[in-house]
């Protein structure tokens, strides 16, 4: 993958080994003073589908990471989509600084509920909500 610059100051690649997010995006991520994890990708021809809008399974990739991102405690923890419900709202285009934000709505001992939007300006392009599941890291003991 060729370097790309973030569109914005102060933002880095949020997973630089992640190699799905990273070929798709790659998305950059910047904890914003309020506390919220605020993720950002610049929009181009790539990202697009044949009728020249932002690919929904793009949007859906990184809202995914947003909710992910917002409902972990910690760096380590990993966390599962068990479920994602989006609705497309409006399209986003080439050339667009595509947002995204996740907020945890609760947590329990093993799940996590999170909400989150992807949006240009003021317009939502995609609202969803997701079911995450805490994993255990697995260790290999011999």
């Amino acid at each position: 993958m060729t370097e790309i610059p973030p569109p914005l100051d102060g933002y880095t690649i949020y997973d630089p080994i992640d190699p799905l997010e990273n070929h798709v995006g790659p998305f950059f991520w910047k904890e914003l003073e309020d506390g919220i994890q605020h993720f950002v990708l610049k929009a181009e021809a790539r990202h697009c589908n044949r009728h020249e809008i932002v690919h929904g399974g793009l949007m859906m990739t990184m809202i995914d990471l947003a909710m992910v991102v917002a409902a972990k405690e910690t760096w380590d923890e990993q966390l599962v989509t068990v479920s994602l419900n989006s609705e497309f709202v409006d399209a986003g285009r080439a050339g667009d600084l595509i947002e995204a934000n996740g907020e945890l709505v609760r947590r329990t001992g093993s799940m996590a509920f999170a909400r989150g939007r992807v949006y240009v300006g003021e317009r939502t392009l995609l609202s969803s909500s997701a079911v995450l599941k805490r994993m255990r890291v697995k260790t290999t003991e011999r």
